[in-house]
């Protein structure tokens, strides 16, 4: 049986909110890597000269439309280890790194306001099948949210359950 208590702990998206730069004009799928590997999220927004969010970029976009041909990802179940491709992978790494990040662009998708409620985020985040989102309030980029940055903070409840001894 579990037992649910209460914490102290906020359950609204500024206690989950991931704050990270936005990629502009002129930056390479480098700057994308390094932002989304050392903050651990594979989602950033892209911004015009302005400042404003146009669309988004995603890791799962670059390494598809960069590093996987079309009949790869087709006959994947039936690929071996022993692929003549993989002998230039650090070259051909090297290269998509240094591409403008332009051409990845994705549509922008749905946002959130900060003080929308954490559930709405999390029902959002279902309906188009992502596991993130980008907080907006009055055209400012703040950050996102992640479905593992909500698990973490649930994960931190006090007194969240404890489980009944078997009798």
């Amino acid at each position: 049986m579990f037992i649910y208590g209460t914490s102290n702990m906020s359950m609204d998206i500024q206690s989950v909110l991931i704050p990270t730069i936005t990629i502009r004009p002129g930056m390479y799928v480098r700057d994308l890597f390094t932002e989304c590997g050392k903050l651990h999220v594979h989602a950033l927004p892209y911004c015009d000269e302005k400042g404003h969010i146009k669309g988004r970029l995603t890791l799962k976009n670059v390494m598809k439309f960069s590093c996987l041909p079309e009949h790869m990802i087709e006959l994947a179940s039936l690929l071996g280890n022993q692929m003549s491709c993989v002998e230039n992978a650090e070259e051909k790494a090297q290269e998509i790194i240094c591409n403008p990040v332009e051409p990845y662009v994705r549509k922008l998708g749905e946002t959130i306001t900060s003080k929308e409620p954490l559930i709405k985020a999390l029902a959002i985040m279902e309906k188009y099948d992502t596991s993130y989102i980008f907080v907006v309030d009055d055209d400012e980029y703040k950050g996102l949210i992640t479905i593992q940055g909500i698990a973490q903070v649930m994960s931190r409840l006090e007194n969240a359950c404890t489980v009944a001894e078997p009798s």
